[in-house]
This record gives C-alpha cells, sequence and structure tokens, in this order.
C-alpha cells in the first residue's frame, strides 16, 4: 500500500514556527533555518566553477547542480542547527525570477517537503529575499526606506514600506544591462576570469580611478533620474580598449576607472532618491553590494547627505538560503497567508511584493 502524505497546510504558521529557507535562482543551492528572527543553521553549494569554463552560467547544469545538491544541504543545515526535519514547521522557497530550469527543482523540492512535513508553504519573491538578507544579523527594516538592487540581473531603486504586507515600489530599474551584467561583459573584454564582479573589484585595488573618464549614463539634467542603462559604458570601455592596443595606461587604472563609473552613477542616483522623497535610511543590496568601492562610495555620501546606510554582510550579499528563510520567518510572523498548492515556478516575475504565488482571497485582504 502506498506510504499516505499530509498535503500542504493551508493554514498561517505560528510564531515561534523554525522556516527552512530554499533558494536555487540561479548558480547557488542555499537552505537557511530560520526562527522568530534568529538564524539556526544554514549551507551553500555552488556550481560557479562548472560555468566559468563557458564565461556565464549554463542552465542545465546549474539545474543538474541543484539536484544534486539540495537534499545534502538540507541535511547539512539541520545538522549544525542540531535539528531534525521534523521541527520544520514551515517552508519558503524562491519562486522567481531566474532560471527557469534552477527554479523547477527548488519549487519542486520545497513542495515535497512541505507536503511530506505537513506543513504551509511559502513562495518568495528572489530580490525580496536580499532585501531581508540581513535580518538574521541586524535590527528589523526602517519603514520606509529607499533600497538599491544591484545584481547580475537585476539593477533598481524602490521605495519599500513594511516588507511583509506593502507594496513595493518602483523608482527606477535599468533599461538594458544590469550592474552586474556590465561587470561581466567588460571583465571578458579586459580579460578577467568569470564572474567578473569579484575580478574588478580586486583589479582594481590600489590603481587610478580618475586615470580615465569614462561616461557616466543616464545622469544630464533631462535625463530619467532614478533609471539606468549600462549597455553604453561597456561599449565605451569595449571601444576603448580596441582603440589603445598599446597603451601605457596600467591595466589597473582602466578597470579603477570602469568601476568608478558604475558606483558614481549608482551611489548619485540612490542618494538623490532619499532626497527628493525625504527618507533618511538606504538599504544597498544584492550581488554587487559585496563590491568594496561600492560600499566605500555609498558609505562616505551617505554620511555627507545625513543618511543611514544599510548594507548586508558579503556573505549576505549573494544568493543564500538564509534570505529565503528570513523572509518567509517574516511573512510567518505577519500572520501572512501561505502560498497557493498549486505554486509554480515564476522565471520572471515581477518585483511588487515580497510573496508569490498568494491565493487571490489573501491578496484581496492585504
Amino acid at each position: 500500500m502506498p506510504a499516505q502524505h499530509s498535503p500542504v497546510a493551508t493554514g498561517p504558521a505560528r510564531t515561534g514556527t523554525v522556516v527552512m529557507g530554499i533558494e536555487t535562482s540561479c548558480d547557488e543551492t542555499g537552505v537557511g533555518l530560520v526562527r522568530d528572527g534568529e538564524l539556526l543553521g544554514e549551507a551553500l553549494s555552488t556550481s560557479m566553477d562548472q560555468h566559468a569554463r563557458y564565461g556565464g552560467v549554463v542552465p542545465e547544469i546549474a539545474a543538474r547542480a541543484h539536484v544534486q545538491a539540495l537534499v545534502p544541504c538540507v541535511r547539512s543545515a539541520l545538522a549544525s542547527a542540531g535539528l531534525r526535519p521534523a521541527d520544520i514547521g514551515a517552508i519558503a522557497v524562491t519562486a522567481g525570477p531566474g532560471l527557469a530550469t534552477a527554479l523547477h527543482v527548488g519549487v519542486a523540492a520545497a513542495k515535497a517537503y512541505a507536503t511530506a512535513l505537513g506543513v504551509p508553504l511559502y513562495g518568495v519573491h528572489h530580490l525580496a529575499g536580499h532585501l531581508a538578507a540581513d535580518l538574521v544579523d541586524g535590527e528589523a527594516l526602517p519603514d520606509p526606506l529607499i533600497a538599491l538592487i544591484v545584481s547580475g540581473g537585476h539593477t533598481s531603486l524602490l521605495r519599500v514600506g513594511d516588507l511583509a504586507r506593502d507594496p513595493i515600489v518602483h523608482l527606477g530599474d535599468t533599461l538594458d544591462d544590469a550592474a552586474g551584467e556590465c561587470f561581466d561583459k567588460v571583465a571578458r573584454v579586459l580579460g578577467l576570469p568569470y564572474p567578473g564582479g569579484p575580478a574588478v573589484d580586486r583589479e582594481a585595488v590600489g590603481h587610478d580611478r580618475t586615470a580615465l573618464a569614462f561616461p557616466r549614463p543616464l545622469t544630464g539634467r533631462t535625463d530619467a533620474a532614478y533609471t539606468f542603462s549600462f549597455s553604453g559604458l561597456k561599449t565605451a570601455v569595449a571601444r576603448w580598449a580596441e582603440s589603445h592596443p598599446d597603451t601605457t595606461i596600467p591595466p589597473g587604472d582602466v578597470i579603477a576607472s570602469f568601476q568608478e563609473a558604475v558606483v558614481d552613477v549608482l551611489t548619485a542616483k540612490a542618494i538623490r532618491a532619499c532626497r527628493d522623497h525625504g527618507i533618511d535610511d538606504l538599504l544597498v543590496v544584492g550581488g554587487v553590494a559585496a563590491n568594496s568601492r561600492l560600499r566605500e562610495l555609498a558609505a562616505q555620501r551617505c554620511a555627507d547627505a545625513g543618511i543611514r546606510l544599510r548594507i548586508p554582510a558579503r556573505r549576505r550579499c549573494t544568493d543564500n538560503g538564509v534570505m529565503i528563510a528570513s523572509l518567509g520567518d517574516l511573512l510567518v510572523r505577519s500572520g501572512a497567508a501561505p502560498s497557493a498548492p498549486d505554486l509554480a515556478a515564476m522565471p520572471g516575475a515581477f518585483l511588487d511584493r515580497a510573496q508569490l504565488g498568494v491565493p487571490e482571497p489573501a491578496l484581496h485582504a492585504a
């Protein structure tokens, strides 16, 4: 006779619940365990080395790596917390956006765990997870705040209220390449390894960031105040490199000058958004938030403007399961209804709320 499994719970989880977060949107397999804002355990596996030879993430390779790593990561996270599967009271999972093949692995696993354990399931937006990344390391998020998300696939300025309950307002987004994508492409042009962001950060240290005046896109008086565009900057660097094959300018100076152009635009627009909206708190998140020059310039400009800056620790900037568990824990403590049992992967999900797959009645009630 086949084994009988409990259905996914349809009622909200109780405060004091251990929330397991699962992250598989790209090339990191992350699992985190959080209860009432306290980190209990975590595990992380990356397939980045498998993608490096191709100069970018290969979706099929990422998905296969998630299949191989997910259950071991769950076991490792539970062991680090001294917990058993039966101690898990809710599951949170990245339902989108991301690579379709990778998201399917995480969502399917999360539904399987939720069904086997008879606990509620919370589908969450990957970028909202980044906004919650350091809740286990710091205080509650200010309400409201301006958030700058900078990653390989996204560059956005947002107005954020209560992350668990309120709609998220987009002030501006990128028109083309995201900041992290620009780092990767320029790194390839300049002969640096993949991933480009960390390589650019390393090579720029100690070099002259004023050596070359690369353009600052969309910073003119008539340009959209909060909109980003990095494709033209990428092209400008590529054309400069092509037309100066015998340059005597040190490569590190070229790299530092390019990096400065990116972080100058990011921080200037973020500070302007804070001033224009009368908000004194800025949150900078996403993989590019690990960049040392971005952190330095943001801190300097925020101090000059009297703005409180919050940036997660570097280990929390890149994709991880803790940020998803933290967001799930926040939803649980807010009394949010679980996501619908037919939750599906949403590769192109737009960020307007933290939770995805919310049943219609619950959404209207919010």
